[in-house]
């Protein structure tokens, strides 16, 4: 297993990009967490297979159709440090 947190930059608010994650995570079985941040990025943190996570890594650079995506920055975590279950919309941060 594997766990990575996520900041994604751009025009990724108001386009729906947290439930369209949330559907993607759980097609490819990640659990974790989405939420929006005050400064306009999005938050997520990720967790599963090595491959589920690159492919949810991959699907956030580009998000929903009405995202544009600038840059995802993806930063390994303690797979430990989490237990999630399945994959949540959190309130903002």
């Amino acid at each position: 297993m594997r766990s990575v947190e996520l900041s994604i930059r751009g025009h990724v608010q108001g386009v729906g990009f947290r439930w369209a994650m949330r559907a993607e995570a759980e097609r490819l079985g990640v659990t974790g967490w989405v939420r929006n941040r005050r400064d306009g990025t999005v938050e997520a943190r990720v967790t599963g297979t090595s491959a589920a996570v690159d492919a949810i890594v991959s699907w956030a650079s580009q998000g929903p159709p009405l995202a544009r995506v600038e840059r995802v920055e993806a930063r390994e975590t303690d797979t430990d440090a989490t237990n999630d279950t399945a994959f949540e919309i959190r309130a903002s941060a």
